[in-house]
């Protein structure tokens, strides 16, 4: 063949090559879009794979998407942070509780949920034999109540962790009992275990006795089966019920043209037959609750899902707000009343054998970086001074003659109904020396406050400091730099609530009333949870 009809060949060859390229590899494209997609780290693998390839119905479209695997909490805070430019246009966290928690900034539209997967109650197998939950599970406050160690993640960053406080919170009605039940148990968490939540699941799995609890969702119990042989963590799914994470799928921002048909298409992808398949193999349920395969005792989980205990989302906001408090260090003096009427009968012992009780319960429960003091008060009880240190005020883990400070504390406690003494009660001398001792002792990184529980009125003498002298002294030496709040307890009907909120009011601190005196755990734990 001539060369000309050789290169002729050769050249026709190559330009239908470059159109088969161009048309099979462009897909006759009049526009490339990219989609930014951001999901739960357990969804990224998953995710990627979904979103590797995506179809586009229309031809002139051709659409990509490059996912990212961000921790929510921290997606939350670009969108109400960061401008439009660099945030995703999908958001897949794994809550909706996620999307009360953005401070303004971006607007996200629900489209849909891409997997469900209950809160639940994990620990080893030989823990649920021991506690008797086999058969039937407990309710949430008698499952965060039993003084098992319980492995709490991370309030602010766990939408595992919140629900399960929630959900005790629901299960018991929503109201300061329920409030005092969640507090209970965050510094139960805080106190029972050193283990972090990854590492008593590992406990669980491996079978030991001394596992903690540890709210998890469903999920992440069936993964841990998945990768480990003869696991021995087990799901306890609460009779009452349990919250959902519900992966919800959201649009963000307000894309236009080819930006928005780009976006629906992604969207659609997610939430797919397919998509519900492959959710389904990770472990998670599909939108009518059905089972992961293999789901049964051998997975860890249930195979019917349980029921499912709604959640408010303003409501669960309220509480993480309320919660947060707690991270904050305490730095409290507490003073007691130990005139004589603390001898006043109930239930079998005295108001002051109540205080006591009631007080060291609550000191077993505060986490150790709690600095404590305790004073005792009544009149004249140390020469002229209505008032005696018994311990200063410390770090509950700080060693004092080769004893904790907590251990102190608890000894002093303990010596509480025997020091009462006849006479009045000096509660202005008193409260005013102990405001003035806890500013001399500040700590800016701690909430500072003095707690006064007494059972009676002022009854000092002529010379002591009347209610007016106090709250004008009170707001006179009120130092911004350095607040000191005063939370008053009134134990039983006698005590002089009226004086306690006066008192309070002008410190910016809070009083409570214990009519019924056997109320008094209750009101500690309600003066912890709104100290700050």
């Amino acid at each position: 063949m001539p060369p000309v009809l050789v290169a002729a060949g050769l050249a026709i060859v190559l330009v239908l090559g470059g159109l088969v390229w161009w048309l099979a590899g462009s897909g006759g494209c009049d526009e490339d879009v990219t989609v930014d997609v951001t999901v739960a780290p357990e969804l990224g693998t998953l995710t990627e794979e979904l979103l590797s390839s995506v179809e586009s119905p229309d031809d002139a479209l051709c659409v990509s998407a490059e996912v990212t695997a961000q921790q929510p909490l921290q997606t939350a805070g670009d969108l109400g942070a960061l401008d439009e430019g660099s945030l995703p246009d999908v958001w897949v966290p794994d809550s909706s509780l996620w999307p009360a928690r953005v401070a303004g900034g971006a607007e996200l539209e629900p489209v849909g949920s891409m997997a469900l997967s209950p809160v639940v109650l994990a620990t080893s197998e030989s823990v649920i034999d021991e506690l008797g939950w086999t058969g039937e599970g407990p309710g949430w406050a008698e499952a965060l109540g039993t003084g098992r160690p319980l492995a709490v993640p991370d309030l602010a960053a766990s939408a595992e962790a919140l629900s399960a406080l929630a959900a005790v919170r629901t299960a018991l009605g929503g109201d300061a009992d329920a409030d005092n039940a969640v507090v209970a148990a965050v510094l139960a968490a805080a106190r029972s275990t050193e283990l972090t939540a990854g590492e008593a699941l590992t406990a669980g799995s491996e079978g030991g006795s001394e596992a903690p609890l540890v709210p998890v969702s469903e999920q992440e119990v069936y993964a841990i089966h998945q990768e480990a042989e003869d696991s021995a963590l087990l799901a306890v799914y609460p009779a009452e019920g349990s919250p959902v994470l519900d992966y919800p799928v959201l649009r963000v921002g307000s894309p236009t043209g080819a930006q928005a048909r780009a976006v629906e298409i992604v969207t659609d992808r997610l939430l797919s037959e397919e998509a519900q398949a492959a959710v389904r193999d990770a472990g998670f349920r599909g939108p009518e609750g059905d089972a992961p395969p293999g789901a049964g005792a051998g997975a860890g989980i249930a195979e019917a899902a349980p029921e499912v205990l709604a959640l408010d989302a303003p409501q669960v906001q309220g509480l993480l707000t309320r919660l947060s408090s707690l991270a904050a260090p305490s730095r409290v003096l507490t003073v007691f009343d130990v005139s004589t009427s603390m001898e006043a009968p109930v239930n079998g012992g005295t108001r002051a054998t109540l205080a006591r009780d009631a007080a060291r319960s609550t000191l077993s429960l505060v986490p150790d970086d709690y600095a404590l003091g305790i004073w005792a008060f009544a009149y004249e009880l140390d020469g002229e001074q209505d008032w005696t240190e018994l311990v200063p005020t410390r770090e509950l883990d700080a060693v004092v003659d080769g004893e904790t400070q907590r251990a102190v504390l608890d000894e002093q406690l303990q010596t509480i109904p025997e020091r009462l003494t006849p006479g009045g009660t000096g509660l202005y001398d008193t409260t005013l020396a102990a405001v003035r001792a806890a500013r001399e002792n500040y700590d800016p990184t701690a909430v500072n406050s003095v707690l006064v529980v007494t059972d009676g009125t002022n009854e000092d003498d002529a010379e002591g400091t009347s209610l007016d002298n106090l709250l004008i002294t009170l707001a006179a030496e009120a130092d911004p730099d350095r607040p000191v709040k005063v939370i008053g307890v009134a134990l039983g009907p006698d005590a002089d609530l009226s004086a306690l909120e006066q008192i309070a009011e002008a410190t910016g601190g809070a009083a409570y009333s214990a009519v019924e005196e056997e109320d008094l755990q209750m009101v500690l734990f309600d003066a912890l949870r709104q100290r700050s």
